[in-house]
């Protein structure tokens, strides 16, 4: 039995400006009052992770890397239970004052929502 590693190297971030562009494009969506989240299918063998927040919905900066780095932790967490997708998260307004639980909560949904919505169009 392998021991699973819970990390976040480069191989799980969405990097270059094509990658966004293309989830973009044509994504699979799910949303809430605190997140959208857009999805879409991926041809490699591990999910990747965007960030979109913006600082037009997050004014303060200490605030949007708080849920960035919130997103990123919740991510790195339940990469093994998601399939070979690539996700871009963008924030609304209402999470600048979640707490991280809520948040974190709120982001479990969506990972459920996604996964099982790409896996059916696939």
């Amino acid at each position: 039995m392998t021991e699973k590693k819970y990390s976040f190297p480069s191989r799980l971030k969405l990097e270059d400006p094509a990658a966004y562009k293309k989830v973009f494009a044509k994504p699979v969506k799910s949303t809430d009052r605190f997140f959208t989240l857009l999805a879409l299918r991926n041809d490699l063998d591990h999910p990747r992770l965007g960030l979109a927040i913006a600082k037009k919905n997050i004014k303060k900066a200490v605030t949007r890397n708080l849920i960035k780095r919130s997103v990123r932790e919740n991510f790195r967490l339940k990469q093994y239970d998601l399939i070979n997708i690539d996700v871009v998260v963008l924030a609304r307004r209402d999470a600048a004052n979640a707490s991280s639980a809520l948040l974190s909560k709120s982001l479990d949904k969506h990972w459920l929502k996604l996964t099982t919505q790409c896996e059916s169009y696939s």
